[in-house]
């Protein structure tokens, strides 16, 4: 007999987690492959380090050969999923065509920026999605501050040593939070430049971190007020230009950065399939199982999972739930294969991290909360914990951070047109 084949589809929390569990316990009854845009797992959360030079960009990037013994990745693009053939056509990186047949298909395809109908937003800001954007953002800031010691117009001075920041979710705190710390290493080392760089944090909430506990919300509003980040809530962008932004409120603000954190909506690919949605996201139920399609399942950003901890909901677009989604699709796969049964995705959170940069942090594992030191050990042990690898790399860099100076050069790797914002569809109304 030959054993089935099981595709899954994305190597983010969901897809990398689902291809370690599956391989465990398939224990080579099943032919599992992994489709991949690219190499390796990127361990998201830490990306804002990246670009503030604290960790170096390969720290956060787990190579997917070697570490998923068992499963074989194939390195494309999805682009094409055929239910009735049950089969994944994708792109490869030199543009040739590649098509896997499954039996059994887990789709973590994942999510990707999402736009609002804003005027110039698309051309002028830059996203922070992947480990490209965090590299150019990196050369960026470092290259304003440089561009600004030289010139010679006050004006041009000032707009070049403002960074606006659209978003206070998860995202959107640590860049600006981590960015502000940045700069103002950067500024010290430039005695000529004369004024401290500013940052500007805005969004339509009426606090930052509006997802997450009033407390942690508080806490990194503090500590973003006290560093100097310019918090404007209940605001947002209304046009973007070349030579800055103007806000909701009326202000223009001359700026040549404009970092969109807005928010994510699952990959394209999901509204491709012609199957039901929920704002965007794939319907499955509380196993993970498309309905009318017992061979497929999703998780992850891109699935709509039943929230069975809050009735009616669906679980939330985060990490956690990712990783966690992943590994029961794993199991419920493995299940269909006999003799284990199927288990419902049921998840309490255990709590949540935000590195505001420095000793600050926040933080309410077990609903305990915490900010400073504390708040920081917990969270640099959440990451070091949940990281699949690279552990003890991403601890010296730490260790390297907190004892010596930071290195801040630009290396040129990603230009400007190898990121466009305009790759993310925008949605048709402002919320």
């Amino acid at each position: 007999m030959t054993k089935p084949r099981v595709v899954i589809v994305g190597a983010g929390f969901a897809g990398y987690h689902a291809a370690k569990t599956l391989a465990r316990l398939a224990r080579g009854r099943a032919e599992i492959t992994l489709l991949n845009p690219t190499d390796y797992f990127l361990y998201l959360p830490l990306l804002p380090e990246v670009t503030a030079g604290i960790l170096e960009p390969t720290r956060i990037t787990v190579p997917l050969a070697g570490t998923l013994d068992g499963v074989r990745v194939v390195i494309g693009e999805a682009d094409r999923v055929d239910l009735r053939a049950r089969s994944v056509g994708y792109t490869d990186p030199e543009d040739g065509r590649g098509e896997l047949p499954y039996d059994r298909l887990i789709l973590a395809v994942g999510s990707v920026n999402k736009l609002l109908p804003i005027p110039g937003v698309t051309e002028h800001a830059h996203g922070f999605r992947g480990l490209p954007e965090a590299l150019f953002l990196h050369d960026h800031v470092v290259g304003q501050i440089e561009q600004a010691e030289m010139a010679e117009d006050p004006a041009e001075r000032a707009a070049r040593c403002t960074f606006v920041v659209v978003g206070a979710g998860y995202t959107g705190t640590e860049v600006a939070a981590h960015g502000q710390l940045f700069t103002d290493e950067l500024s010290a080392r430039r005695p000529r430049l004369g004024l401290r760089p500013r940052w500007l944090l805005v969004d339509v909430a009426d606090r930052v971190l509006p997802g997450l506990h009033d407390r942690m919300s508080s806490t990194a509003h503090r500590v973003l007020t006290e560093r100097g980040v310019d918090v404007r809530l209940g605001c947002s962008v209304k046009e973007a230009a070349e030579d800055g932004v103007r806000l909701s409120d009326g202000q223009f603000v001359p700026t040549r950065s404009l970092i969109w954190c807005v928010g994510v909506r699952p990959d394209p690919l999901v509204a491709d399939l012609g199957l039901r949605t929920e704002k965007g996201r794939l319907v499955v139920d509380e196993f993970l199982t498309v309905p009318g399609h017992p061979d497929v399942y999703a998780c992850g950003d891109a699935a709509a999972v039943p929230d069975l901890t809050r009735p009616g909901q669906v679980t939330p677009m985060t990490a956690q739930h990712a990783e966690r989604q992943g590994r029961l699709a794993a199991h419920n796969v493995a299940a269909s294969f006999g003799p284990r049964r199927p288990r419902p995705y049921r998840h309490h959170d255990l709590g949540f991290v935000v590195d505001l940069g420095g000793t600050d942090a926040a933080a309410n594992p077990l609903n305990i909360p915490l900010s400073g030191l504390p708040a920081k050990a917990v969270t640099r042990g959440y990451h070091l914990w949940a990281m699949p690898g690279n552990r003890a790399r991403v601890g010296a860099d730490w260790l390297l951070d907190a004892t010596g100076e930071r290195p801040a050069v630009q290396l040129g790797l990603v230009p400007a047109h190898a990121v466009p914002l305009e790759n993310a569809a925008p949605e048709t109304t402002v919320r």
